[in-house]
């Protein structure tokens, strides 16, 4: 067995990284791994792609530094299969095979310092020339050492992506194994202090929390990125993104999922970090949370959603953290909400791009401001304003969002929103994302509206709710997985090519498997157990072979969709542990006591 010792080492010292032009497009966005050291020595992160290591960020998780560094066979990548090599850390084997040739890698990242190992074995039936093709972001690193050899056709050896002088050969020096047993301990380590559920896979269980775990920057607690992954347009239109976002951006409403789903999972540190990062660091000073923010809290897109202002209050009530404070920063949210122009019209509702009514937005800051107002409460002070416009808003969600007039059933039933408050109205309005024409307002549906069922403001058994579930199966549902909404063109081509705005072609928002947990929830408040377990593994049957769970899914199959999307992870979490319950475990009771 001749060696094979490669060093690619990253010569970035003190300069700061330059993020991506426009000529280095990111890899694919259906990782099939993704890992890093729990200590936070080691500022860096790796996914995996097809054909070997994809984007690897560092210093923080909005910072891809690399786009790709590949074992090249006599000039020509393999296709890899990916899978866990422990089923209790982020420790990721690829087998890759080409011409006559085949190779295991497996990654992990060095714990002590910024480096990602890759060890590789490889056998030919010929003698082969190996080498690394390996891709920085422009401007990002630079490339010192690569490795051509002289033909083999058996090889052994690691190769090292480090940042920092040195960083590499250091890496390599205390030797794979060595660095590999102490990555694996760190994630053991972890796991034996949480609890498992006993409804869940204990392998795509174990996998979903380590992945929520990786997906908070270690520089800055509590920002918890939504993906480290680049879909479609964002990664290739530097008009629309031209920081390679925004998933690999902080947004309240995804770190509030991850948040709950973590304590659930018995991380309830990781969610007193998050409500530190939300009001902390993301608060604006008129008391609003933006749309999101990178991972030092710098606002990047920055509309308004008042559900994402909502978030932090009921994060809150789900640590019962009522120091001066934090009831302070909750006090400037919960006023924000009241004085916003028009309330609870929001600019946008949580599919981010239509502003309006939507049950799902009043839902979150109906029940934002009843968790807010008890944490309150029960400090000894008075919150009669905040309930008093919380039960406004409950009692009117049903004569703003519900319609009696629309094409698919002749009872009330509730719409994604209306633009006016008047879901009687055959109010008109285009829904983007290549869509080709305005749409009646009471011709789009979404199953957002369980939101007024999950928060505890409206009871599962209403009739406007049974209403609901009948005409978004109807209209949304596919296989036992849902649409975001009528007509959705967030998604790739009909022959999958990608998403992007303005495209003369039309494309089609796929099937998202976090609804299916979302209604998993619902079921469980109608008691129907059964089909509630079954949206379980109906999650579950989406993750690919690295145990990477989807946003969206089509064929039965992960789309190129940000994968892994920390939400449906958190959403398979959740479930698992209301499952145990047998109740939803994130359903506030003092909003379901009061409405």
């Amino acid at each position: 067995m001749k060696s094979l010792a490669l060093v690619v080492l990253l010569l970035l010292m003190m300069t700061p990284v330059v993020r991506a032009a426009a000529d280095v497009v990111p890899l694919p966005a259906d990782k099939q791994g993704f890992g890093t050291a729990r200590s936070a020595a080691s500022p860096v992160w790796f996914t995996l792609g097809h054909q070997g290591l994809s984007e690897i960020f560092f210093p923080d998780l909005s910072t891809p530094a690399t786009r790709e560094t590949r074992l090249l066979v006599d000039g020509k990548p393999g296709q890899a299969y990916t899978e866990p090599a422990d089923d209790r850390s982020l420790t990721f084997r690829q087998r890759l095979r080409g011409d006559g040739w085949q190779a295991e890698i497996t990654y992990v990242t060095d714990p002590q310092r910024a480096a990602v190992l890759a060890d590789v074995a490889l056998t030919a039936r010929r003698p082969v020339r190996i080498t690394v093709d390996h891709v920085p972001m422009k401007g990002a690193s630079e490339v010192v050492s690569t490795l051509p050899t002289e033909p083999v056709r058996h090889a052994r050896g690691t190769f090292a992506v480090g940042f920092g002088d040195g960083v590499g050969q250091a890496a390599l020096d205390r030797g794979f194994r060595v660095v590999a047993r102490e990555y694996a301990r760190g994630w053991h380590a972890y796991l034996d202090g949480l609890r498992r559920p006993k409804s869940a896979d204990p392998k795509l269980y174990d996998m979903s929390v380590m992945v929520l775990a990786a997906t908070e920057d270690k520089t800055n607690p509590g920002a918890s990125i939504a993906s480290p992954s680049f879909p479609w347009a964002f990664g290739f239109d530097r008009e629309l993104a031209p920081e390679l976002g925004p998933y690999a951006l902080v947004w309240p409403r995804d770190l509030y999922h991850v948040s709950t789903a973590m304590i659930a999972a018995g991380d309830r540190a990781f969610a007193g970090r998050a409500l530190d990062f939300m009001l902390q660091r993301q608060q604006q000073p008129d008391g609003h949370l933006p749309q999101n923010t990178k991972v030092d809290g710098t606002p990047f897109w920055k509309s308004v959603q008042l559900d994402e202002t909502a978030a932090p209050l009921l994060l809150a009530w789900q640590l019962d953290r009522r120091d001066k404070s934090t009831v302070d920063a909750m006090r400037k949210a919960a006023d924000y909400l009241l004085s916003y122009p028009n309330a609870p019209f929001s600019e946008q509702e949580r599919w981010e791009n239509q502003s309006g009514y939507s049950p799902a937005t009043i839902a979150s800051v109906v029940a934002g401001l009843v968790c807010f107002a008890d944490l309150l409460q029960r400090n000894g002070e008075d919150a009669g304003k905040y309930l008093k416009a919380a039960d406004e808003w409950q009692s009117e969600v049903e004569s703003w969002t519900a319609t009696s007039t629309g094409p698919y059933a002749p009872k009330p039933y509730y719409l994604r929103l209306t633009k006016d408050g008047n879901p009687d109205a055959a109010t008109k309005y285009n829904l983007g994302d290549n869509n080709p024409a305005d749409i009646d307002q009471r011709a789009v549906v979404d199953p957002s509206f369980l939101e007024l069922v999950r928060l505890g403001v409206k009871r599962a058994d209403d009739p406007v709710i049974r209403n609901t579930v009948e005409v978004v199966d109807q209209q949304l549902k596919e296989q036992g997985y849902w649409h975001r909404f009528t007509q959705d063109g967030y998604g790739e081509t009909k022959d999958g090519g990608p998403w992007n705005v303005p495209n003369p072609v039309r494309t089609y928002g796929r099937l998202w498997p976090l609804l299916t947990g979302e209604r998993g929830e619902y079921e469980l408040l109608i008691d129907q157990k059964a089909s509630a377990a079954k949206r379980l593994r109906e999650i579950a049957a989406t993750a690919n072979n690295g145990r990477m769970l989807p946003e969206q899914v089509w064929g039965g199959r992960g789309t190129t969709s940000a994968t892994p999307l920390a939400w449906t992870h958190a959403q398979y979490v959740r479930l698992a542990w209301s499952l145990d319950a047998g109740r939803p475990v994130e359903r506030p009771d003092v909003v379901a006591n009061r409405y």
